[in-house]
């Protein structure tokens, strides 16, 4: 029941990434007129991805084969530089102008780049089937 719950829970973290990225985060900005506030919105959206993301990597490595998830350990990293690392720079690059010379779209696209590895990792790890064999 366990493996089968992981498994749910895989599948529902891999939707809500790629959602979030093609129609959730988009839609805000479409929507909402305040592009400040839809940036805060998805971005608070990302975090709470970031943590789901952590869930299931904990629940993956309690489980027997955990290292069928190796794939989603790499993209929860990513999710943690994201969350952890590169937004505090985004944001002190979006208030200074630019942070080691880039600016604050330069660093939203880094961020954006590890948001979609870590997609296509977690992507994978669905298609390469159970992280509980």
């Amino acid at each position: 029941m366990i493996r089968n719950l992981s498994r749910v829970l895989l599948v529902l973290w891999a939707g809500s990434l790629w959602s979030l990225a093609i129609w959730v985060a988009p839609t805000l900005f479409y929507a909402q007129s305040d592009r400040h506030l839809a940036g805060i919105l998805a971005a608070r959206l990302f975090s709470i991805e970031t943590y789901v993301g952590l869930g299931v990597a904990a629940l993956a490595f309690v489980l027997p084969g955990r290292a069928q998830f190796a794939l989603g350990y790499v993209a929860v990293a990513l999710l943690a530089v994201n969350e952890w690392g590169l937004k505090r720079v985004m944001n002190l690059a979006h208030s200074a102008g630019a942070v080691a010379g880039l600016s604050f779209g330069a660093w939203h696209g880094v961020s954006a780049l590890l948001y979609v590895a870590a997609c296509l990792l977690v992507f994978a790890v669905v298609w390469r089937g159970s992280t509980t064999r």
